[in-house]
C-alpha cells in the first residue's frame, strides 16, 4: 500500500523559517510527481509546489516563488518543503501527495494526512 508521512508543521512568527517533511513508502516507479498542496480555514485547496522524478523539475506557485524550496532525497525516498520568510497568509495545513504514472494511460494519486502550519503576526 502508498504511504505518505506529513511532518513538520507548527508554530513560527512572521519572518521565520519551517522545514515539512514527507516520507513515501509502498511503491517503485520510474515516472512520478511529488507535490505539497495547502488548504487555508474556509479556503479552498492550492497547489504549492511540486517535483518531477522524470526530469528533477521543480515548480511553485507565485505566491511562494522565492521563499519556499522543494527537494528530494530519492536515497530516502523523502521529499522536504523548506519555507523561509513565512507570512500570516500561509498559514494552513499543507498536504504532500504523489501521482504516480504507471503506464501512459494508468496514472495514480496518493494522498498523506497533512500538517498544520501556524504562522503570527
Amino acid at each position: 500500500e502508498v504511504q505518505l508521512q506529513a511532518c513538520g508543521g507548527g508554530l513560527v512568527q512572521a519572518g521565520g523559517s519551517l522545514r515539512l517533511s514527507c516520507a513515501i513508502s509502498g511503491f517503485t516507479a520510474d515516472d512520478y510527481v511529488i507535490a505539497w498542496f495547502r488548504q487555508a480555514p474556509g479556503k479552498e485547496r492550492e497547489g504549492v509546489s511540486r517535483i518531477s522524478k522524470r526530469d528533477g523539475s521543480r515548480h511553485y506557485a507565485d505566491s511562494v516563488t522565492g521563499r519556499f524550496t522543494i527537494s528530494s532525497d530519492n536515497a530516502k525516498n523523502t521529499v522536504c518543503l523548506q519555507m523561509n520568510s513565512l507570512k500570516p497568509e500561509d498559514t494552513a495545513v499543507y498536504y504532500c501527495n504523489v501521482d504516480i504514472f504507471m503506464s501512459i494511460v494508468d496514472r495514480r494519486r496518493y494522498w498523506g494526512q497533512g500538517t498544520l502550519v501556524t504562522v503570527s503576526s
